[in-house]
């Protein structure tokens, strides 16, 4: 597929103020379907929170996100709060879509619970879904009355993704495998949707939800898009050959299957040459969506979202995935801009994923259901408040808890016994814990208060370590290593093979 080139006016995503739009008697959007904004929601999986140039990494190009941080309100201390499985990316997503913990919910199913897109449909929106739904079928049909490539499931093979459609009948219909990179058929999909769209008088605003699979592994750039191997990104700078101890995640998570141990400079940096090469190709085919919205006359009535799941380690403390409680896997991107929202606005205040649900019903004038805890972020950008949460809480399944303050992030490993300090101020990477300083002992001790007040608060009954004992040090050089079914035959020659 040839990629069209974008237009500069993109770096202009919202080029009118509402209030000209609805004046403008050359516009195709009317008064009245201007009343209630679109929105356009962008959500990548498991993009660490660093790999957006705008937001300071000049290795990556991203021109098209970066424009999207331009024209809105980039939240960089944006998190997800744990999960309760390996697959992060399940209670994700189900926190998005509830405004809820983990901790208040069936994450598989999302039965009984007012869905993001459910309560838009509800309140004369059209909604429509692509890509990854990884919460079951019937919390989608709730979702979304219209779909087209729908992927079912937590990965698959970019180039072989298992596809669903709601038919007329409003059933799904499938499976079909898809016959481009996963990217493609997620963006074509939304393409589709939105020249559909009616912008004559009296039509319904949109829901338009695009969950792509980039940049999770199999981190196998599309074609056309070629990791560039000849100026490779630079390590990390908390990359270690492995973690010294087990965080309950390395000896047999897929995700550190995905290379040997130890890692080595030149796996990790051909992986994040991979990886990079599959956001810049989804930042490409973002900024079509954009130049879409903009020839059809929409951009300037458009909320737009951007976000991921979950960050990735990808060799940071000797890790790949997401399965701990450092900041590479849980900080994640958050950029939201549109009619209202300021221009070139960067938050360092705290937020969570979940509290997009709120914000969106906050800037659509709706309700939220019952029941959530997300709060609506538009405080932080109008002025109103500084801050809506003084600390951040990060829960892993039962094995890792974390709580950060501005300065400070104290890490517990209950069946460890172990307790990490981090001097986030001077130390970003959480290289250096200081939990044995006596002169930390003050804030050991506000932290740890402040993660009980957490847990009471979101129903959290792990019983936690007050102390820290020296973690059992191992060493996995060597260890016996199996692919998964979703891994192409060159990413298993080129890092399963024994000989490499």
């Amino acid at each position: 597929m040839k990629l069209l080139p974008l237009s500069p006016s993109l770096r202009l995503f919202f080029p009118r103020s509402l209030l000209l739009l609805s004046l403008s008697a050359a516009s195709t959007v009317t008064a009245a379907s201007a009343t209630k904004p679109n929105i356009l929601f962008l959500f990548a999986d498991d993009q660490r929170a660093d790999t957006i140039g705008a937001h300071g990494n000049p290795h990556i190009k991203t021109p098209v996100i970066d424009g999207l941080a331009r024209a809105g309100v980039s939240f960089r201390r944006n998190y997800v709060m744990g999960g309760n499985s390996g697959a992060v990316c399940v209670p994700s997503r189900a926190m998005l879509h509830t405004g809820k913990t983990w901790f208040a919910m069936n994450t598989q199913t999302l039965a009984g619970e007012k869905l993001m897109g459910e309560l838009l449909g509800e309140h004369g929106y059209t909604t429509f879904g692509t890509g990854k739904w990884h919460n079951g079928q019937p919390s989608w049909l709730r979702s979304f009355q219209q779909g087209e490539a729908v992927m079912f499931g937590g990965m698959s093979d970019h180039e072989k993704v298992p596809l669903h459609d709601r038919g007329p009948d409003g059933k799904m219909v499938g499976p079909r495998t898809g016959e481009k990179f996963s990217t493609d058929l997620f963006v074509d999909a939304a393409l589709k949707f939105l020249e559909k769209h009616d912008t004559a008088a009296g039509t319904k605003p949109f829901f338009c939800y695009i969950a792509l699979t980039a940049p999770h592994d199999p981190r196998q750039p599309p074609p056309g898009f070629p990791a560039n191997y000849s100026s490779r990104p630079p390590l990390p700078k908390n990359f270690q050959p492995q973690l010294p101890f087990d965080n309950s995640a390395m000896n047999g998570g897929r995700d550190e299957n995905l290379g040997a141990w130890p890692r080595t400079e030149a796996m990790i940096r051909d992986q994040l040459a991979e990886y990079y090469a599959m956001i810049e190709h989804m930042d490409t085919r973002i900024g079509h969506l954009l130049a879409t919205l903009k020839r059809r006359g929409l951009s300037d009535n458009t909320i737009v979202v951007y976000a991921a799941d979950n960050g990735l380690a990808l060799g940071s403390h000797g890790l790949l995935g997401k399965q701990s409680v450092f900041e590479h896997s849980m900080r994640t991107p958050f950029i939201i801009g549109g009619p209202g929202i300021p221009k070139g606005k960067s938050v360092q205040a705290f937020t969570y994923l979940f509290d997009i649900f709120p914000t969106l019903c906050e800037l659509t004038g709706l309700t939220p259901p019952a029941g959530v805890f997300g709060e609506s972020v538009r405080p932080l950008w109008d002025g109103s408040k500084k801050q809506i949460r003084d600390t951040v809480f990060l829960p892993y399944i039962q094995v890792q808890r974390a709580v950060r303050d501005e300065r400070w992030k104290l890490i517990r490993y209950p069946k460890l016994g172990y307790s990490q300090l981090f001097d986030l101020q001077n130390d970003p990477n959480e290289t250096t814990s200081v939990y044995d300083d006596p002169a930390r002992a003050p804030d050991i001790a506000r932290l740890s208060a402040a993660m009980q007040t957490w847990q009471t608060k979101v129903g959290d009954t792990l019983a936690v370590n007050t102390g820290s004992n020296p973690p059992p040090k191992i060493d996995l050089t060597g260890q016996a290593r199996k692919t998964d079914q979703w891994q192409p035959e060159w990413i298993v020659r080129k890092y399963f093979d024994p000989a490499k």
